[in-house]
Parts: structure tokens; C-alpha cells; sequence
């Protein structure tokens, strides 16, 4: 029986490390903010940044969307490690985008990863992004036109 309960906790470590991608892709704030733990915590050290809380979570991830004119992530899984209602895991990142001041980025990074179980399932206890190559090369590209 642990055995399953073991699959099914991964499965459900998957599927939230998941849902932080749509929810930033879908520019979902609220959505994003809840798959933190209550005092949970997304920091980019490149930055200087730390998002600690919900609230905090939330606003900042709304006002760092806010500058992005696209923005498109590709997470591949890497590994996770879980132990009772905790655990580690890393993800690999690259991901491209304008911004509306005009500039281009495109990284290579990983998501460092805290896990912990709560009432309400498991949540990013933390979650920290290291980039490991970065291009601002202008993207020739741009988004379709949503007109028909």
C-alpha cells in the first residue's frame, strides 16, 4: 500500500509542477499564487528578488508579467525525491519572450523545488530559478494576429 501511496504522491508533485507552467503561461496569478504553500516562497536570485506568501506571490508575478509582451516557457521534468510530506525536486527550463520595452531574452535555467504536503494537496514550499544561459539577442519573430 505505501507503494501506491509513493506513485500517487508523485504523480500529484507532477501535476502541480505542471500547473505553475500553465498558470504562467495562461497569466493566471490567482492560480499561480495557490500552488504555493501558505508561507511559500519563489525567489530569483538573478534578480534579486523573493516572493514570500501568497499575496506576495500573486502581486509580483502579476507585475512581472505585466512588462512581458509574449512570453513562452518549456519545462522538462527532472528529477524529485519525496520523503513523508516533503521533498526536493528540479525542473529544466528554456523559455523565450519580448518585452514591451522592445528587448528579447532567451534562457536555459532550472527551478530548484521545495515540496510539502498540506491539507490541500502538495504546494511549492519553494521554488528557485537559476538561469544557466542567457541570449538577448532581438527574436525576429512575433505572436500570430488574433484578428481572423
Amino acid at each position: 500500500m505505501d507503494n501506491l501511496r509513493t506513485i500517487a504522491d508523485r504523480i500529484e508533485v507532477e501535476a502541480l509542477r505542471g500547473e505553475f507552467t500553465d498558470a504562467g503561461m495562461m497569466r493566471d496569478p490567482d492560480r499561480f499564487a495557490s500552488l504555493f504553500a501558505p508561507d511559500g516562497a519563489l525567489r530569483m536570485p538573478h534578480i534579486d528578488i523573493a516572493f514570500v506568501g501568497r499575496d506576495e506571490i500573486r502581486a509580483g508575478v502579476e507585475r512581472l508579467q505585466g512588462y512581458w509582451e509574449f512570453f513562452v516557457q518549456n519545462v522538462h521534468p527532472g528529477m524529485v525525491r519525496l520523503d513523508g510530506d516533503t521533498g526536493v525536486g528540479r525542473a529544466y527550463i528554456a523559455e523565450f519572450g519580448r518585452l514591451r520595452d522592445g528587448s528579447s531574452h532567451l534562457n536555459y535555467a532550472l527551478y530548484h523545488d521545495r515540496y510539502r504536503r498540506t491539507p490541500d494537496g502538495w504546494k511549492f514550499a519553494e521554488r528557485v530559478y537559476e538561469i544557466r544561459y542567457a541570449d538577448s539577442t532581438p527574436l525576429l519573430g512575433a505572436p500570430p494576429d488574433p484578428r481572423p
